[in-house]
């Protein structure tokens, strides 16, 4: 069979025998592929430094008759995280992103806005500022796999919740009025709901230089990360390395 070429970012490698590597990429033409890349441990041409996790490549690989993973043949490296220091918060962060969409997005399933997303996130994560491109990836991942309901509305009576108090709960799907909410719910401040709206009407380059802590939006980054957990059914690795760093 003839080489398929796409572009595509690496989201994880696993050692195989004694040189070769499992290779989940996520490849703007074919979704998520897996596929083995044969003597990568020791193939400096045809690999290099392109097998980082989200390392932004143009893959060229070729599906085998009968075989679930692709063979990698080499990779052509267009922009590398390794090109900006390495902080311990920036690698948490770009890991917690390779997590999302491994975990996320199904084999094989198109997705070009969750492609575009990820390409414009990447480089907001080049400074150890961390939790903005976190915050705006997780609202529009949420958003883009259909599990974020309408935050202006209680998801119990539909009432609106615009200038009134917003609670969520790790059991519940959406947000809740005073009235609905349920024991033991957290808050989801006025701020961090005008936040979310208005990454959603504007491209993550328009929050560039602006000061942001780790608290900024955490109470809409926890609803999120339950959400999320809730739909895979797992703990999400990195969200619990997150909540360790300190600011």
């Amino acid at each position: 069979m003839a080489l398929k070429e796409s572009e595509a970012i690496v989201l994880r490698t696993y050692p195989l025998r004694e040189a070769d590597l499992l290779v989940t990429l996520f490849t703007r033409a074919e979704g998520k592929v897996r596929g083995v890349a044969r003597s990568a441990k020791k193939s400096k041409r045809r690999f290099g430094g392109a097998l980082e996790p989200l390392t932004y490549v143009r893959a060229h690989y070729e599906d085998r008759e009968r075989q679930e993973l692709a063979r990698l043949d080499s990779f052509e490296v267009l922009e590398s995280p390794l090109a900006a220091e390495m902080s311990y918060p920036r690698a948490v962060a770009l890991g917690h992103v390779a997590e999302l969409l491994d975990e996320l997005l199904p084999d094989r399933e198109v997705n070009d806005a969750v492609f575009r997303l990820a390409l414009s996130v990447l480089p907001a994560l080049r400074d150890t500022d961390v939790w903005m491109p976190i915050t705006y990836f997780e609202l529009w991942m949420t958003r883009l796999m259909g599990y974020l309901p309408e935050l202006s509305e209680c998801i119990m009576c539909g009432g609106g919740l615009n200038g009134s108090r917003a609670y969520f709960h790790v059991l519940v799907d959406g947000l809740m009025c005073k009235d609905d909410k349920r024991l033991a719910s957290s808050e989801m401040s006025a701020s961090s709901r005008s936040m979310a709206a208005q990454m959603f009407r504007s491209p993550i380059e328009s929050f560039a230089g602006q000061a942001w802590t780790k608290a900024n939006g955490a109470d809409l980054r926890k609803f999120l990360t339950q959400t999320l957990q809730r739909h895979i059914e797992k703990k999400l690795v990195t969200a619990g390395m997150l909540e360790k760093i300190s600011s």
